[in-house]
């Protein structure tokens, strides 16, 4: 295994339902729209993957608000800017700390040369946020960001992780992906990556067929559920 690359949402940080989720109600909010994305309803937009294509994919489906404008891309775009904003406030405070077990992979994998980078579909504004949390130091042992608009199709599609191996310049054998979600998943074994799965909150039922491991979470001691070591064999399969 020469590289590990993570998810961000629900794989470094449990961000989706008290984070993002409130964020998006929050910037409705201040919109003026009567919108509001409830816990299960927020269950099922999850399917689509992006922030801008679920707000897209809701008011195509309910109706666009009446003072939106013509403009529908920009009323997204502004939309979804703002709620970005209010998620980096969210990170900001701690409220919503990093997941248990990722940085302790983090340092075992920098200390065994072993390349990290994260691959996602958030916004890279709201990736940073989450990064930060890391500290300074760790943060800068990731060689790179894979982030919102980067790729034009985006998960389950593989095409953001096939991108990572073109700037790894590494075979996909040669990568260990850590996902959340069926739809990370289906990414990273359409680029020929295996995958562990650390379920989330909102995942934890989801099909996750063809993952090399599932686990509720990477763990810290005493309850380290896995290792760089364990990462490693798997890959090896």
């Amino acid at each position: 295994m020469k590289a590990l690359i993570f998810d961000c949402d629900g794989v470094l940080v449990d961000t989706e339902r008290d984070g993002h989720r409130v964020a998006f109600n929050q910037a409705f909010a201040e919109r003026g729209l009567e919108t509001v994305w409830d816990v299960d309803l927020y269950a099922e937009l999850l399917q689509v993957a992006g922030g801008k294509e679920r707000i897209r994919h809701h008011f195509e489906t309910v109706g666009w608000p009446q003072d939106c404008g013509a403009d529908h891309d920009a009323f997204v775009a502004q939309l979804h800017a703002r709620k970005t904003a209010i998620f980096k406030q969210i990170i900001a405070t701690g409220e919503l700390p990093l997941r248990s077990g990722v940085n302790r992979l983090v340092d075992a994998a920098a200390a065994a040369g072993v390349r990290l980078g994260v691959c996602t579909t958030s916004n890279p504004d709201s990736v940073a946020g989450v990064l930060d949390l890391m500290g300074a130091g760790r943060k800068a042992k990731f060689e790179f960001v894979l982030a919102g608009d980067v790729v034009a199709k985006k998960k389950p599609d593989p095409e953001i992780y096939s991108l990572a191996k073109q700037r790894l310049n590494l075979e996909g054998a040669d990568c260990m992906v850590i996902e959340d979600s069926r739809n990370g998943l289906l990414a990273a074994l359409g680029a020929e990556m295996p995958c562990l799965i650390t379920t989330s909150t909102y995942t934890r039922d989801e099909d996750f067929s063809g993952a090399v491991k599932v686990v509720p979470e990477l763990g810290d001691p005493p309850n380290v559920l896995v290792t760089l070591e364990e990462l490693q064999s798997l890959a090896a399969q």
